[in-house]
């Protein structure tokens, strides 16, 4: 079982996976969601020429240091994932229609989730993991596309690939190569091992 044992830990996000990720683990964290402008962030970054990975690593580091500014003696563990496919960055989509395009375009296509973990501590980042899996969607039916947006409902609005891949989502796919934790937003068994060491959680 694993249990806090030292610092508190804060989950400096309001993504509903990633705190369901950890408290699965057995993790006891409080979650404070950062303010940052991702948006300003990834338009700034994008035009310097930035990586997907670049990005999702500065996103993650500025959620972290941020709510650890306020909160110096916890660890601060901040999270970004970024959506690319052929040299496109790809947002949440905002409608159910924004939905159907978003998985339109990536049909047939081999996307990679560019996804990274920061803990900071006193206001300054003191580990991060970069981890990058590569998902291929099979060529599906717009019948499929259809029946599988029904179902899933405004759910797929909360994840910047639009699908679920714990559940009827990994039907859209035909080829996985990644930690399952990761394609869900959170390199988990990297962070636990970090936390080990601090002795935040059990050896």
């Amino acid at each position: 079982m694993v249990q806090e044992t030292r610092q508190p830990v804060i989950l400096a996000s309001s993504s509903l996976s990633r705190a369901k990720v950890l408290r699965s683990a057995g993790l006891k964290f409080d979650i404070i969601p950062a303010k940052v402008d991702e948006d300003g962030v990834k338009t700034t970054l994008r035009a310097e020429g930035a990586s997907a990975a670049q990005c999702a690593e500065t996103l993650a580091e500025l959620k972290a240091v941020k709510v650890s500014q306020s909160h110096p003696r916890a660890l601060i563990v901040g999270a970004d994932q970024m959506l690319e496919c052929n040299g496109r960055w790809f947002d949440k989509p905002t409608s159910m229609e924004g939905v159907k395009t978003h998985l339109l375009s990536l049909r047939g296509q081999t996307h990679t989730l560019a996804t990274s973990v920061v803990v900071a501590l006193n206001g300054s980042r003191i580990w991060h993991h970069n981890a990058g899996p590569s998902l291929s969607m099979r060529n599906f039916t717009t019948n499929f596309l259809d029946e599988y947006i029904s179902e899933v409902g405004e759910v797929a609005l909360s994840s910047v690939g639009a699908y679920q891949l714990e559940g009827r989502g990994v039907q859209l796919f035909d080829n996985i190569e990644g930690n399952f934790f990761t394609i869900l937003g959170l390199p988990l068994l990297e962070l636990l091992s970090f936390l080990r060491e601090h002795k935040v959680v059990t050896q």
